[in-house]
């Protein structure tokens, strides 16, 4: 139906598409394919329990898509196009964004090689002349580039690590064991 297959809680590509890559699905996506398989599944009289597990999804879920299959068929389970605001990057200007922070922050002329928001949205208005939001700096990276926070670890410069080593191989199992 959709080129896709739910399999458990996880989608693959279906025997048709087999042999080409395919991009990993978005959540959204992932959704409706549950959606559609649960369909396949309520049109084969499957019962709901048994669609529940197969999808991976809770019970609520399935009695409210066969409820909407139900009233308005197929089509009213569809994911609709998002409504509001469209995002001020385009496509293309987000694929520009992404190659520029693959470089790196010391590429673009930073001392550290540490993004943060300030300094992303400093390179997404130098290469896009679009400037954003610290909130819509956030949406991009983690929402359409996929980006997750990450904190660098922080240890004391005097730190030796021979000697955690060593006090892990010897003293550790001594005061595991007790007196």
């Amino acid at each position: 139906m959709c080129g896709w297959e739910v399999v458990g809680v996880t989608c693959q590509p279906s025997s048709s598409l087999a042999g080409f890559p395919l991009p990993p699905l978005s959540r959204p996506q992932l959704a409706e394919a549950r959606c559609v398989r649960a369909v396949e599944l309520f049109e084969g009289g499957v019962s709901n329990a048994e669609i529940v597990r197969a999808v991976g999804v809770c019970a609520e879920s399935v009695r409210r898509w066969r409820r909407v299959w139900g009233e308005g068929g197929v089509s009213a389970l569809r994911r609709r196009a998002a409504t509001g605001r469209p995002p001020e990057l385009d496509e293309a200007q987000v694929e520009t964004v992404r190659v520029a922070l693959e470089r790196g922050a010391q590429d673009h002329g930073f001392e550290a090689d540490l993004w943060t928001l300030k300094r992303v949205g400093a390179v997404i208005t130098r290469v896009t002349g679009v400037a954003l939001s610290r909130a819509s700096v956030w949406r991009l990276l983690t929402g359409r580039l996929g980006w997750s926070l990450q904190r660098p670890e922080q240890r004391a410069v005097e730190r030796d690590e021979s000697e955690i080593a060593r006090w892990i191989a010897h003293e550790w199992p001594r005061i595991k064991m007790g007196p």
